[in-house]
């Protein structure tokens, strides 16, 4: 009799069948539509394991998942981990070779910092705001390091919305390029970079590291994770460490990260009304960051004698490399023989960068 009583069966509850099928979704996008896959797999399957009933698995204290999430995401252990292998993976030099390039990354940011204060104009607290504002970045690991330390109530909201923008970057960002350039402007043919030594490739993620973690040093851990990585890339003395930490260990915490993000995702703390907000807001600060990426470009260019194709700025959201892809796809559309990925690759790299530093201006200022 016992053991009939406690069968989780009999505690299945409507928000509990709602959030499986929320689950079953992201697996569903993750394996026939390949959406993101790395992330929205093990997170739809966390979601579905923090909402079988009596399982124990986010206990406080005690449970498995709960322990996942405390020790990686609580301790601020996984999305700098993921950093570090994003950094081994970075080639710093199309960002190097036309440094202007870096404005288009601090510009596309424009999204993160008005959504902040459109969000606390709709009665969201400055933390839940800032949370949900940098999700305008398109950067799933900066928007769970913020979100675990400002809200984390709306950690796997935010984290979902994240992943989910990235994966929906070739729907989402082709509209509005096309909306704010015109036919002549996505023919731009941007004229060549300098050449970028290996001296240089292997002294920028040493001087980067000291200043940005100098100017804002709540960046420090995501920052300090991303040179080192890039540093194991460029020094090329270190290929096990290089391939460890783009390979295996970065698998090993994506998947942790994942599982771990899904089980904070329970009926009760996710259907909620402000939860849509959420989605709207993040779609939102998405757009704008795109189109004032594209609009700083437009900017530049009127100063400018080497003009810039505006599609570039686009790729100024964090969306590494899949941002920098659709500028590619778009561009082509005008002109076939233009090849504008490697410049994009420069705004894209900078946009991570900027998404990591305004995630540290706001812990600076409300944490």
């Amino acid at each position: 009799m016992a053991f009939i009583e406690n069968m989780g069966i009999f505690a299945v509850t409507p928000g509990l069948v709602v959030m499986w099928l929320i689950g079953l979704a992201l697996i569903y996008l993750a394996v026939t539509k390949q959406y993101e896959p790395l992330l929205l797999l093990p997170i739809g399957f966390g979601i579905l394991l923090a909402n079988l009933p009596l399982t124990g698995l986010m206990e406080t204290g005690e449970g498995l998942l709960w322990r996942f999430y405390h020790h990686g995401i609580e301790w601020r252990i996984l999305p700098p981990l993921i950093f570090l292998g994003l950094g081994a993976l970075t080639d710093f030099g199309p960002l190097l070779s036309q440094p202007r390039l870096i404005f288009l990354g601090a510009g596309a940011q424009v999204g993160v910092y008005l959504t902040f204060f459109l969000g606390v104009g709709m009665g969201f607290s400055l933390e839940d705001a800032a949370t949900i504002s940098i999700i305008g970045g398109a950067d799933g690991p900066t928007t769970i390091f913020l979100a675990a330390q400002l809200a984390p109530h709306l950690l796997g909201a935010c984290a979902v919305a994240a992943y989910s923008y990235m994966a929906l970057v070739p729907i989402i960002q082709p509209p509005i390029m096309r909306l704010l350039t015109t036919e002549n402007e996505r023919k731009i043919r941007m004229a060549k970079g300098r050449k970028v030594g290996s001296r240089e490739k292997l002294l920028f993620p040493i001087i980067a590291a000291l200043v940005i973690i100098l100017v804002v040093p709540a960046s420090a851990p995501l920052v300090s994770m991303f040179m080192l990585g890039n540093l194991f890339r460029e020094s090329g003395v270190v290929d096990r460490l290089t391939d460890t930490a783009q390979n295996s260990l970065m698998n090993i915490a994506t998947i942790f990260l994942g599982v771990s993000v899904g089980a904070t995702m329970s009926a009760d703390t996710f259907l909620r009304t402000d939860v849509i907000l959420i989605f709207f807001l993040g779609l939102f600060a998405f757009m704008v960051s795109t189109a004032s990426g594209i609009l700083f470009a437009k900017l530049i260019n009127v100063f400018s004698v080497n003009k810039i194709n505006p599609l570039v700025g686009a790729a100024g959201v964090s969306a590494v490399p899949m941002a920098a892809r659709v500028v590619q796809k778009i561009g082509a559309q005008s002109d076939k023989k233009n090849y504008l990925l490697m410049f994009a690759m420069g705004p894209n790299i900078a946009g991570v960068i900027g998404t990591v530093i305004a995630a540290g201006i706001f812990l600076t200022i409300l944490n």
